[in-house]
């Protein structure tokens, strides 16, 4: 019983920082986008500042797609997939550790058996798992960071697949952010690949799904 009481309020605490991190990112004001272009390229420790504060912002369910492309208007392209990359990999971390301490042992507590088999599957494959559902631009990048810590995933495999899943997006991302104004071949390149990562990754699902791909 102790046991169980400890695993709800774990929970619970996720729940209220979820919550709070959400309120608090909601009410911060946003700058004008000449002002942070300014700030961040002319100050010393401006990419250091992008990316703690998006790493952040990732622990709240906000658009990450627009800082992304934010990213590519104030640092070009090369230096903003880099800081985008740094930052994501960064905020992804601090989630999952955030889930895998204060919510997996409410899974193990009220799930037991249940979630075994998927588990067992994520132990061993995790790191496929986590590219693919990385590499659908749609799906929300915050509640994949948390509820990969909820599950059995390993951190490595899960920190490589984030890496190497959000690589294709962020580029293309920060490449409308970068080039957007002069719409080129670049952004339309861009906005063709997010189109085509999102119906892959679609694709790759249902054909899982129907073949039962989870089962042990």
């Amino acid at each position: 019983m102790r046991g169980r009481r400890r695993a709800v309020i774990r929970l619970a605490w996720l729940l209220v920082f979820i919550a709070a991190a959400t309120v608090a990112a909601l009410l911060f004001p946003v700058p004008a986008v000449d002002a942070l272009q300014q700030y961040f390229t002319t100050t010393r420790w401006g990419p250091t500042v992008f990316v703690l504060g998006y790493a952040v912002l990732t622990l709240s369910p906000v658009p990450k797609n627009v800082l992304s492309i934010g990213a590519g208007v104030v640092f070009g392209f090369a230096g903003g997939i880099g800081v985008v990359v740094a930052a994501a990999l960064l905020g992804a971390t601090a989630a999952f550790w955030l889930g895998r301490w204060l919510g997996r042992e409410a899974v193990e507590t009220f799930t037991g058996a249940r979630v075994e088999k998927l588990d067992q599957v994520l132990r061993r494959r995790g790191f496929a798992a986590v590219i693919g559902v990385r590499l659908v631009p749609v799906l929300p990048f915050t509640a994949i960071n948390y509820l990969a810590g909820l599950t059995s995933v390993p951190w490595w495999p899960y920190l490589a697949g984030t890496a190497l899943g959000i690589l294709p997006g962020t580029v293309s991302y920060v490449t409308l952010g970068a080039f957007g104004m002069q719409f080129g071949w670049q952004v339309q390149a861009a906005a063709a690949a997010l189109g085509l990562l999102t119906l892959a990754g679609l694709f790759v699902a249902v054909r899982r799904r129907r073949k039962g791909a989870w089962n042990v």
